[in-house]
């Protein structure tokens, strides 16, 4: 973190990335001489409502977080920044945008948590654009325009106000993660499984946090139940705030209604009468030797999973972990459920490539009497594509299993086509991977 004293100083002369967060109101015009050097800035949590009518001075600025200020109106500027490639202003008080204000360069924007009720139809004109974050909003509709973007991977338009998902969007020929629930049009889809335990909250002990993600934190804790067993279990305490993804209410339901599978973290139960009216969900606590197949995105690869230097699966372990998860993913759309972020980074591995899916978060449920059904479940099959590709660029294998390779290449060529219509279901892909006998 930089400070606004270390700026004024010229202390700073020669940075490619500045954080500064000091409740700033007014723009460090200092900046302008880092105009040559400054790569990357983020004045995120700031009092920030407006940029200068010259921060298109910044020529070299790539990337750009101006998340958690008080902007009301998208900067005009901004579109006059020819080399913005990733933009964030995430919990904001953005009502507005006007045509042109979004640089055409753009291939990450981040628009989380604001009062957008339409987007402008020149966002057709960033054929970039690969990541589009319009979670909590109020949109009422998506501009066709937005068709022209056909790098489009993953979309976020969960707690807004739309009344249709539109036909074209299913068609896009590179969507792969899709979050929509918590729209008028997904109707009363909240179908929570009533048959799952209630374990209230006097039952449980917090001991040591495990991890925390944008809708919750889990615990490790003692579950002391009515008979006088105790048992180690891991607790997701959700904090009821709309994420990136989406709203915690659906990522419950989704969980709850997912069902029982050897390939899903076990879920116990809900909890019940927390003192701070907390909803929460009980878990089997995963053993410590699993590690996360996968690291999430980073600023270059924008919707790709990015690995582990050296890392390598063989022929057999990327089978299993294909087949396990094109499993999963099988009976979540049996239920009508749509992950909406299929990836290495929410895939949990153990020692024999046993895989563990979770992270619910971008969930969202739908008809599977619906006309649309087929094509949202393909739409997550071109995600599996993509898992499936990486698992076979790090996959070693020798001469004698080359044509079993070469299934799983034609299998993965399949799932990503750009035609949705013409990709295989998962109960297709389920039932090609099982009879790989390796």
């Amino acid at each position: 973190m930089h400070t606004l004293a270390q700026l004024q100083s010229g202390l700073l002369k020669g940075a490619t990335k500045i954080t500064m967060s000091c409740g700033l109101h007014d723009f460090p015009t200092e900046l302008y001489s880092l105009a040559d050097t400054l790569g990357i800035l983020d004045l995120s949590g700031n009092n920030l409502s407006t940029l200068p009518a010259d921060f298109y001075r910044l020529h070299q600025l790539k990337i750009l977080f101006l998340s958690n200020n008080l902007f009301k109106v998208f900067p005009e500027v901004l579109g006059r920044c020819k080399q913005l490639d990733i933009i964030g202003f995430k919990a904001n008080l953005i009502e507005t945008i006007s045509e042109n204000s979004i640089p055409c360069n753009t291939r990450w924007l981040i628009l989380t948590n604001n009062r957008l009720k339409e987007l402008p139809k020149s966002i057709g004109t960033c054929l970039r654009m690969q990541k589009l974050m319009l979670a909590g909003n109020q949109l009422k509709e998506l501009p066709i325009e937005l068709s022209n973007c056909k790098n489009l991977g993953l979309l976020r338009i969960s707690a807004n106000k739309m009344t249709e998902l539109p036909d074209w969007l299913l068609q896009m020929p590179k969507l792969s993660w899709i979050a929509f629930a918590g729209n008028p049009f997904c109707g009363d889809y909240n179908r929570e499984d009533a048959g799952l335990k209630s374990i209230d909250w006097a039952e449980v002990t917090l001991q040591e946090k495990l991890g925390e993600g944008a809708s919750g934190i889990i615990w490790k804790a003692i579950w002391k139940q009515a008979t006088g067993n105790e048992e180690v279990v891991a607790i997701k305490l959700f904090k009821g705030a709309v994420t990136s993804d989406g709203l915690p209410d659906d990522e419950m339901n989704a969980c709850m209604l997912a069902g029982n599978h050897p390939n899903i973290v076990l879920l116990l139960g809900k909890l019940i009468n927390h003192p701070e009216d907390k909803k929460g969900l009980l878990l089997s606590l995963i053993p410590s030797h699993y590690t996360n197949l996968g690291n999430p995105p980073s600023f270059e690869s924008c919707t790709r999973d990015i690995y582990e230097d050296g890392t390598s699966f063989s022929l057999k372990e990327t089978t299993t972990i294909a087949t396990d998860i094109a499993s999963v993913a099988k009976q979540l759309h049996q239920k009508g459920i749509m992950h909406g972020d299929l990836y290495a980074h929410n895939i949990l591995i153990g020692t024999d490539a046993h895989p563990l899916f979770g992270d619910f978060g971008a969930a969202s449920l739908y008809n599977t009497s619906d006309s649309k059904a087929s094509l949202l479940e393909k739409i997550e099959v071109s995600a599996f594509g993509c898992l499936l590709e990486d698992l076979l660029t790090h996959t070693t294998y020798n001469s004698i299993h080359e044509k079993e390779y070469a299934v799983l290449w034609r299998l993965k060529v399949a799932c990503m086509q750009e035609t949705v219509e013409d990709r295989p279901d998962f109960n297709t892909i389920y039932s090609r991977l099982e009879a790989l006998a390796l």
